[in-house]
């Protein structure tokens, strides 16, 4: 890991671990926190909070751990025009409302776009590191994030949009093969062609982004021990993002059906998915997938992030009732190695197996 130290000083970084971002209850304050104090770097996926949440979560990790964190937020979009297939959306999930007792769906209205007032709460909220997903960083925010100290990332799943948050001002991309659980944070071309035909794996973004730009990359998808750690650092990565698995750790946030899910699924039984939220994401399949992407219920999902909001009441209350055949079980294909277990004993045993896996491959991997 030596060969790297110095991008990751330049970064602010302890070490080449990551909790990745999990914007819907994932990171938790106490996750953030265990993992800052195992040795890695935390995040709070703060998409989904508001300002005043956004100050509330960061004051509890402050109080948690006097390491440094990270915040991020989606890049604001243009608001979807209204959907022609919203009769059909709503008469795709009716069925699983009335099973688990709710009220029939309603058509989903959007929030006004709060993004300033996260970014703001941000601003203020001691974080170290400011992230995006689905786009570009505002050039006003990168401006202001980098006058308070903070350093900037990116997400990118191809060299065309990691070249892109370069030239943004960021100072790290993350870039996401398609191995990842979660949402895809595509935002150049089409990010759905073919049903996803054109994603492009880890092993084989990673080394095209670190050609093409002049900052940092950090490796996201599929990693999910030190094994994969010394990998993404062979490939040119400074660090790697990871989210599956953290997510079955003692402190993260998901619904135990959730978890449960993730601990006894195969690596096959993953597919990128645009029934939950709208957007293209990577979960374990599970019943709600199959009817609402059924080929006969085409154009049945909304755009983001109306899909989502339509969503949201459904998936609340079966996380509650133990439902997995209605969750957003969001998980990466490398999820057959995931476990039970404290972060921070996670996370300073991927560090101590990273330093054994690059310590042994010159005695075991000479040419």
């Amino acid at each position: 890991m030596s060969s790297h130290t110095d991008p990751r000083d330049r970064l602010g970084l302890r070490s080449p671990v990551i909790q990745a971002p999990m914007a819907g209850g994932g990171d938790t304050a106490a996750l953030v926190a265990a993992v800052n104090e195992g040795g890695g770097l935390g995040f709070v996926g703060a998409a989904y909070l508001t300002d005043v949440q956004i100050t509330e979560r960061a004051r509890d990790i402050r109080g948690r751990t006097a390491l440094p964190f990270g915040i991020n937020l989606f890049a604001p979009t243009p608001a979807p025009a209204p959907s022609p297939a919203t009769a059909e959306a709503l008469a795709r999930i009716a069925p699983f409302h009335l099973e688990l007792g709710l009220p029939e769906p309603q058509a989903p209205t959007l929030a006004d776009d709060g993004f300033e007032r996260q970014f703001a709460a941000l601003l203020d909220s001691g974080a170290a590191f400011y992230s995006v997903t689905f786009g570009l960083p505002p050039a006003e925010t990168v401006a202001a994030a980098k006058a308070r100290g903070m350093r900037v990332l990116g997400t990118a799943t191809t060299v065309a949009e990691a070249v892109a948050l370069e030239q943004a001002g960021v100072d790290a991309v993350v870039a996401q093969g398609s191995e990842a659980g979660g949402h895809r944070g595509s935002f150049l071309g089409d990010a759905w062609n073919d049903r996803g035909a054109n994603l492009v794996g880890t092993m084989a973004l990673v080394p095209q982004v670190a050609d093409a730009v002049g900052v940092p990359v950090i490796a996201s998808g599929g990693i999910m021990d030190g094994r994969g750690i010394a990998a993404a650092l062979a490939l040119g990565a400074v660090a790697v993002q990871m989210g599956t698995v953290f997510l079955t750790c003692d402190e993260a946030g998901p619904p135990e059906a959730h978890k449960q899910a993730i601990l006894s699924a195969r690596e096959d039984q993953t597919r990128v998915t645009r029934a939950f939220s709208g957007r293209p994401a990577r979960g374990i399949v599970n019943r709600f997938m199959e009817v609402v992407e059924d080929p006969l219920a085409a154009g049945a999902v909304l755009p983001f992030p109306l899909q989502n909001a339509l969503t949201r009441p459904l998936r609340t209350a079966a996380g509650r009732a133990g439902r997995a055949e209605f969750l957003s079980l969001w998980a990466g294909q490398g999820l057959r190695l995931a476990r039970r277990r404290p972060a921070a004993e996670l996370t300073a045993e991927l560090l101590n197996r990273t330093r054994s896996v690059l310590s042994d491959l010159p005695a075991r991997h000479r040419a």
